[in-house]
């Protein structure tokens, strides 16, 4: 009988071990909240799109580069900003990221759309307003998710 409950005992603690293990690898949490830009407003219409990635790496070099470093690499110094960096997309926040692609492309697209301050006394840069400012067509923001999306699955 003792050898039986020195059985289970064992058992019992090699998987509490392995329970708590996989826990302290950490990874997003079903009550960790997604990255939001500073600037309030709901998705706009590129999300219900088709992207195309191969364009939205032209637009990205074009108008996304010069802040979040080549292919989203980041690196770039924000004076004044908490971070005192340009977030990189390239990996992106794993905030952001779903497996569902429609929310994976609403989390970038809010940024995109309403752009952001980042926390910080006075950041030498900010994202700008894309969408709100009517920088970009609503299919240039689609294909500029696209090409983000795709550079997050390498």
């Amino acid at each position: 009988m003792m050898r039986f409950n020195l059985k289970m005992l064992a058992w019992f603690l090699g998987v509490l071990i392995l329970a708590l293990a996989l826990a302290a690898c950490g990874g997003k949490t079903a009550t960790e909240e997604p990255a939001r830009p500073s600037n309030p407003g709901g998705t706009g219409e590129a999300v219900n799109l088709k992207g195309d990635p191969v364009k939205g790496a032209e637009i990205f070099q074009a108008n996304c580069v010069s802040c979040h470093g080549e292919e989203g690499k980041g690196g770039v110094a924000n004076p004044g900003s908490e971070d005192g960096e340009v977030p990189a997309l390239n990996p992106i926040d794993p905030t952001l990221v779903s497996q569902d692609a429609k929310t994976f492309a609403s989390n970038i697209d809010l940024f995109l759309e309403h752009g952001s301050t980042p926390a910080g006394n006075s950041p030498a840069l900010s994202m700008p307003k894309f969408g709100d400012d009517k920088m970009l067509q609503p299919q240039e923001i689609a294909d500029v998710i696209a090409y983000v999306i795709q550079l997050n699955q390498k």
